[in-house]
């Protein structure tokens, strides 16, 4: 994982630190509720329209999906922090199938963060990752890529 940040800046390290921890509760260790319980403030605004407002609503969304989900995981490839925003660049693998071979959603998440370093605001873009053959395997499964770069 690449980690930009400045190591003076104490903020930013704890809130890198803390959203790591996040997606290691919510999403790898399954304990989805108890990770936004700690890391996010009920009264998180949320930008991504298919998650309600809300602490409780994150980690119920998650917790339906890690239950359904028995292999469901987050890899963080790139995560940077400055004061007050986490930028992180990860790969969510079967968050909504049970394919073994699934290549994942490729995300951008940003936070806000507030002093104490909990979640008060959160953006996300979103792009399947596809396959050496295939740039877009859910939305148009017959486009070619016309590059040999991975999302990686």
């Amino acid at each position: 994982m690449i980690e930009i940040l400045d190591t003076n800046d104490k903020r930013a390290v704890r809130n890198k630190n803390n959203v790591l921890e996040l997606y290691e509760m919510m999403i790898n260790t399954k304990r989805s509720e108890e990770g936004t319980a700690k890391h996010v403030r009920p009264s998180y605004i949320q930008h991504n329209p298919i998650i309600a407002d809300g602490s409780a609503a994150l980690g119920q969304f998650f917790g339906k999906v890690t239950r359904e989900r028995q292999n469901a995981r987050v890899v963080v490839h790139r995560i940077i922090a400055a004061g007050d925003y986490v930028w992180a660049h990860v790969n969510f693998i079967n968050l909504f199938n049970d394919d073994p071979n699934d290549t994942g959603i490729a995300g951008v998440d940003i936070y806000k963060m507030d002093a104490d370093g909990k979640a008060v605001e959160h953006w996300d873009t979103l792009q399947f990752v596809g396959d050496p053959k295939n740039s877009a395997p859910l939305l148009g499964p017959n486009i070619p890529r016309a590059n040999p770069n991975g999302m990686f």
